[in-house]
């Protein structure tokens, strides 16, 4: 027979099951607000039910039910869908930075406006064509100076704006880079309890709630993938590295690195590879810094030493009201002091390598002639040498086309005395400096009898920067009369620009003409202030075809059009994790109006399990008391 008590034990489960639903739907509701938090729910069963295989089963219609048991808690959760939205946040994050950041940027432009650079350089080739009419006038000489000093300045502030950001940005990949680790440790902190409480038979629903939460924070961060096959050993991948295992976690740290302006380059703490992210905050940051600012600050720094460059040849040839030439209208400071460009590149205090950025050959060409040789120049490219090979239908003008259109660092072109001149670029990789020509070799004849601007060819002739006065290895040096060379100028030359002191000192310095038969400049000679007018239209930027308007024109339009695509993508995104955050809200999120509607349908059956022991309590009093009074 069954238990005379187990009603009263069958009410209990049942009182007990209740209460359970009651206290899960008051911590939905006490969380309603808490970011993170999944609803749970109570998972209910009819509990084991009493099988009695005794003589009197015959006499029972089936098993005994023993009431009820809660099974489990669970959190409501869609395990696909926190997967997407995981995948999905790193690419929110990476164009809502990227966004953030060109804002400044198109700010720093300020394209167009009566303050900014273009309009500027505007104003400066209008006094060289105002001096070109009265080349005998100390005004016009004086707003030539004024004009350009407020240039410089200009090109400076741009200078300081970008190196600004750049700095910013360094500043918040290492802030990043400590919130990426931050995150990883709480995580496997989270897993470690996780693994204890499962241990001892629990649910952790908050637990999970939590290392959820935080696991969605690192994804904005740096693209990650979670490996959960193993409940012991919750996994984190970022880049196809493992970034947390169960307890066990990995980090990151940052190095200052001396030939990329000293900013901080990410790597593995344990291992010190460099870390790459394609995406997330930390991915767009990285990319904003040494890729986006970098190429600005490199296009400004290009565009003012070919700028300057250009104007400073016709200003060195060029003779002065007080008879002075041979100045620079612009001067720069050099990388080095040394009058051959020689520099100790690792600090053991022996010069071992040579800066410089310009080399122009003793011989005068014709940029139609075929040049009747053959051969291969190598020049040094972003990753190596790269070679460019001529033949003897080649005219100057094709060879020099394809030194340009190659991906070298190194650009040739025929300076206005028809001599080729190399120049050495901006350098693609960090560990390269920029405008240093680095290698020029020619298994021919071209740059060495033709062009007169090596000494040798073959490898024994090759101008290389790897090594102290380099320079000794170019056509006539020493003596006086051989190939022409001028030393690099320091990092970022943008920045450090200015009029020379000599012109400032003393207008009439400004060089409008040339020398005359006699040997001094004529009166009313504007000649050389109508060339340096006429360097706008000039397509001098090396490497490039194009004017200085095209240069502005294209750095503008660049600029605003990454803002705006940057602004779109970061609509578009946000429209898509808004739709599946939604989507996730409806589903895992705390609806307080159907939360209050289960506390009324719980407290019910809370009451009516009350009631039926009560009356178990009455029937049993009955027996107990009762019977044979």
């Amino acid at each position: 027979m069954s238990s005379t008590f187990a009603g009263i034990e069958l009410g209990k489960r049942s009182l007990m099951a209740q209460s359970d639903a009651i206290s899960t739907a008051g911590h939905n509701v006490a969380n309603a607000d808490v970011e993170g938090y999944s609803r749970q729910r109570v998972h209910l069963r009819a509990f084991d039910p009493l099988y009695r295989p005794d003589l009197t089963r015959p006499m029972v219609p089936g098993q005994i039910g023993q009431g009820v048991s809660v099974e489990s808690i669970r959190r409501v959760r869609d395990e696909l869908l926190d997967t997407r939205i995981t995948a999905q946040s790193n690419t929110e994050s990476y164009w809502g930075t990227r966004n953030k950041y060109y804002t400044m940027l198109d700010q720093i432009y300020n394209e167009p406006a009566d303050t900014s650079i273009r309009s500027r350089v505007d104003q400066f080739w209008q006094g060289w064509q105002e001096l070109t009419g009265y080349p005998d006038s100390q005004a016009a000489r004086q707003v030539v100076v004024t004009r350009g000093e407020t240039l410089v300045d200009a090109i400076r502030q741009r200078n300081l704006g970008l190196r600004g950001i750049g700095d910013m940005l360094n500043g918040d990949i290492e802030a990043t880079v400590r919130q990426v680790n931050d995150y990883a440790r709480q995580i496997a902190d989270v897993n470690r309890q996780i693994t204890n409480s499962r241990a001892l038979g629990d649910n952790p629903n908050d637990l999970l709630d939590r290392r959820d939460l935080l696991v969605d924070n690192l994804a904005q961060l740096i693209p990650v993938t979670t490996d959960t096959r193993d409940p012991d050993e919750f996994m984190v991948h970022t880049a196809g590295h493992i970034l947390v295992q169960g307890g066990a976690v990995r980090a990151f740290e940052v190095v200052p690195l001396t030939e990329n302006n000293g900013y901080s380059e990410v790597r593995w703490a344990d291992t010190q590879n460099p870390a790459a992210f394609d995406g997330g905050t930390l991915g767009a940051l990285v990319e904003l810094r040494d890729v986006d600012v970098r190429r600005e600050l490199q296009s400004l720094d290009t565009m003012a030493i070919n700028f300057a460059d250009a104007v400073n040849y016709i200003h060195r040839n060029a003779v002065g009201a007080n008879g002075v030439t041979g100045l620079d209208f612009f001067v720069q400071q050099p990388f080095v002091v040394n009058a051959n460009g020689s520099y100790d590149g690792n600090g053991d205090g022996v010069l071992d390598s040579s800066y410089i950025f310009r080399i122009t050959g003793t011989n005068r060409l014709e940029g139609t002639q075929q040049t009747g040789l053959q051969g291969v120049i190598t020049i040094a490219g972003p990753n190596g040498n790269i070679d460019v090979p001529y033949n003897p239908t080649d005219t100057v003008d094709a060879v020099i086309a394809r030194i340009n259109h190659s991906s070298g660092e190194v650009k040739a072109y025929l300076d206005r005395d028809n001599r080729l001149a190399l120049k050495g670029t901006t350098a693609g990789n960090v560990d390269n400096p920029d405008f240093v020509i680095r290698h020029v070799e020619d298994s021919g004849f071209f740059l060495t009898g033709y062009a007169g601007l090596l000494a040798a060819d073959g490898p024994g002739g090759a101008y290389d920067w790897a090594q102290a006065d380099a320079v000794n290895l170019l056509a006539g040096a020493g003596t006086g009369t051989g190939a022409v060379f001028a030393v690099a100028p320091t990092l970022n030359p943008s920045a450090y620009l200015v009029v020379n002191n000599a012109v400032r000192s003393d207008v009439r310095s400004v060089a409008a003409a040339y020398r005359g038969p006699e040997g001094y400049a004529e009166a009313g000679d504007g000649r050389a202030a109508a060339d340096i007018a006429s360097v706008r239209n000039t397509l001098f930027m090396i490497g490039q075809n194009r004017t200085l308007d095209d240069y502005f024109a294209e750095t503008v339009t660049n600029v605003g059009l990454k803002a705006e695509q940057a602004e779109n993508q970061v609509k578009t995104q946000g429209a898509i994790m808004g739709d599946l955050r939604t989507f996730r809200a409806s589903i895992s999120g705390v609806n307080v109006d159907e939360e209050l509607a289960d506390l009324i349908k719980f407290q019910h059956g809370y009451n009516a399990a009350a009631k039926f022991v009560s009356i178990m309590d009455e029937l049993l009093d009955t027996i107990i008391n009762r019977l044979g009074v």
